[in-house]
């Protein structure tokens, strides 16, 4: 996709402050970049009406949280008719184990990043639900042992 507006260097620059720390005040925006806070929130609200920044949230700690069991799971699909993709995400959409999915190309139609507390919640999930559904030809998963980088985002320098 290309965009179609142009971003300077300015805008940039708030993308790349808001994608390291989205609660910055809009006057600690406005010092980071050079601006006054006025046409700072502007430039801001402006990238939000063109859809370049999509919105907010806190990053929370899966662990702390009590949630330390996570998960790949490469689901391949008997079928690949568009109706049966989006019969699937629909599923998808109702799990709440599943923090993320993706469509990919290759040996697996879809690569899902589940979250659990324990094991047995993890291997219930697996079982009564994903290899379950219906279209589901074979899963693969893989337990995630350590999160060497976590870096949601696009690359700014």
């Amino acid at each position: 996709m290309t965009l179609s507006f142009s971003l300077d260097a300015t805008d940039w620059k708030i993308l790349r402050e808001l994608q390291r720390d989205g609660r910055i005040t809009n006057v600690d925006l406005a010092g980071r970049v050079g601006l006054s806070p006025p046409p700072c929130l502007r430039r801001v609200q402006a990238l939000e009406r063109a859809g370049v920044i999509s919105g907010y949230r806190a990053l929370l700690d899966a662990g702390v949280l009590g949630f330390d069991v996570r998960m790949f799971a490469f689901v391949g699909l008997k079928r690949q008719a568009d109706s049966e993709l989006r019969g699937f995400e629909a599923l998808v959409a109702q799990w709440p184990l599943v923090r993320e999915a993706y469509a990919i190309s290759g040996e697996a139609d879809f690569l899902l990043k589940c979250v659990a507390r324990d094991l047995n919640a993890l291997q219930d999930f697996i079982i009564r639900d994903l290899t379950a559904a219906p279209n589901v030809e074979n899963v693969k998963t893989t337990l995630i042992l350590r999160v060497s980088k976590y870096e949601p985002g696009v690359p700014i320098p």
